[in-house]
């Protein structure tokens, strides 16, 4: 198997991947509507009761009236916190996503339930205006992170099982796609004991890395601002890129998530997922790979305020689209060149702004394109392995608020603004090395450099940069 990225060596060697059985297909390809469309209602429906109830929620106090307000007024920005707006949304939607799916949607259909759950809550069950940003994300970026909670949780599901193995898969299963173990024990395929697996996928393909370390970052801006921590990665890639033999959507993905333990930063500093659309392979000779696909691509980098110097980075894009190209060469000698090249359509994105400081958000909202690029060597199979990737966004805010507006008296319930005015540049500059200690255990350094970049129409040009550095002990599994 090929490496996911220049984030991930190369993997020389594979299991051989099992299809699903047949029987598992037709049983649980069946679709069924009502039973999708019944529990999005009642999962709504669960949820406004939560935040209504428990929570307490201004925006939970619903009636006919704002129901009215809301179709009334239409669609507007909104202004949550980015983890909110870039992550908790789609991972809502996620939850949208694997309903239908679990009931024998595929991938395009299920994103249609996506959008009507997200389209139910937004009109129907909050106080607030329904949100432009959400209406885009939630569902879009619902589909790619649930397709791969749906085919991870697949990797658990077993139906010739029974006892403590059983509820040990199913409670995996529920933990990992909650919508999928919760229509599992409504149709009782949590506990009915067949002779077939009841896996949709089979036995991928699956290349896991985990690492553990430590940290540094070091903020450029008005001074130097360091913080030290704890660091973990995780690296996913499952399928091959260059064993075309299906089309289905996300047959192959590449999943990476960057934790910190670090003095007030985000727990999840980065989330970066790749999943293939659509594929052709281009050449295959001699051990020269060459394959063009179409992506669906999630990023998301957090990070926050430093020792009172402001904040490094904030990036979030839940909704982009492009193709992406593919190159391995297995040299003679031992030797593994792998690269690869994506040119995205950024549908919504959303970039760490001066300025816009409206209730929760300190970004502003986008569109654009992004380029992303990385070339790996791996010597000596695999003892010593070495990368470099880049990311570029550009991103355009092109809806901003009337000159000489006082952010800080504006009413943020009906401020409709992207943002600030303006044109941003953001890129991501990564080199990585690792060094085999023993079999599966590797000493890896990362060395990262972001770089944003921001014109603004009404306030001055702002320029800032951090590095960051960090060692850990990977284990590749």
């Amino acid at each position: 198997m090929s490496r996911t990225s220049a984030q991930m060596p190369v993997r020389l060697y594979a299991t051989r991947p099992i299809a699903p059985d047949s029987a598992d297909i037709a049983y649980y390809g069946r679709e069924h509507f009502w039973r999708s469309a019944g529990e999005i209602v009642g999962f709504n429906i669960g949820l406004w009761a939560y935040d209504r109830y428990v929570e307490h929620g201004d925006w939970s106090y619903i009636s006919l009236h704002t129901m009215g307000q809301n179709f009334k007024h239409g669609f507007k920005w909104d202004n949550d916190r980015l983890n909110t707006n870039m992550f908790l949304h789609p991972y809502n939607g996620n939850l949208y996503y694997n309903i239908a799916r679990s009931n024998g949607y595929n991938y395009w259909k299920s994103g249609l339930f996506a959008i009507a759950g997200s389209a139910m809550w937004e009109l129907f069950m909050e106080c607030e205006y329904p949100s432009t940003n959400d209406i885009i994300a939630t569902p879009i970026g619902g589909m790619c992170i649930g397709e791969i909670c749906f085919r991870a949780s697949d990797a658990f599901i077993d139906d010739r099982t029974c006892g403590m193995d059983r509820f040990g898969r199913e409670l995996a299963t529920f933990i990992v796609s909650p919508m999928r173990g919760l229509t599992r024990i409504l149709t009782g395929n949590a506990w009915r004991h067949r002779s077939t697996p009841g896996k949709m996928f089979g036995t991928p393909n699956l290349a896991v890395e985990l690492g553990a370390g430590a940290g540094v970052l070091d903020y450029r801006h008005d001074g130097n601002k360091v913080y030290v921590g704890g660091e973990m990665e995780l690296n996913i890639e499952y399928g091959d890129r260059f064993e075309i033999k299906s089309f289905q959507p996300y047959d192959y993905f590449n999943v990476r998530a960057s934790m910190q333990v670090m003095q007030r930063q985000p727990f999840l500093q980065h989330l970066e997922i790749k999943g293939r659309l659509l594929a052709r392979e281009f050449l295959e000779e001699n051990d020269i790979h060459l394959s063009l696909g179409l992506f669906q691509h999630f990023d998301f980098y957090d990070s926050d305020s430093i020792k009172g110097g402001g904040v490094p980075y904030k990036l979030g894009v839940p909704a982009s689209v492009g193709t992406g190209v593919f190159f391995r060469d297995i040299e003679r000698r031992k030797c593994v060149i792998d690269a690869y090249a994506h040119v995205n359509a950024v549908l919504l994105g959303a970039v760490l702004s001066d300025y816009y400081q409206v209730d929760d958000r300190n970004y502003n909202l986008a569109n654009g394109f992004s380029l992303k690029s990385g070339a790996n060597v791996n010597f000596n199979r695999g003892k010593w392995d070495i990368s470099v990737s880049n990311e570029f966004y550009r991103l355009f805010t092109w809806k901003g608020y009337a000159r000489n507006t006082d952010l800080s008296t504006v009413d943020y319930r009906t401020l409709n603004a992207m943002g600030d005015k303006s044109v941003a540049s953001f890129c991501v500059t990564t080199v990585r090395t690792d060094l085999r200690l023993m079999p599966k255990t590797y000493l890896t350094l990362y060395l990262d450099h972001f770089l944003r970049s921001t014109h603004y129409r009404d306030y001055p040009h702002v320029k800032s940069s951090s590095l960051s550095a960090r060692l850990m002990l990977t284990r590749k599994l």
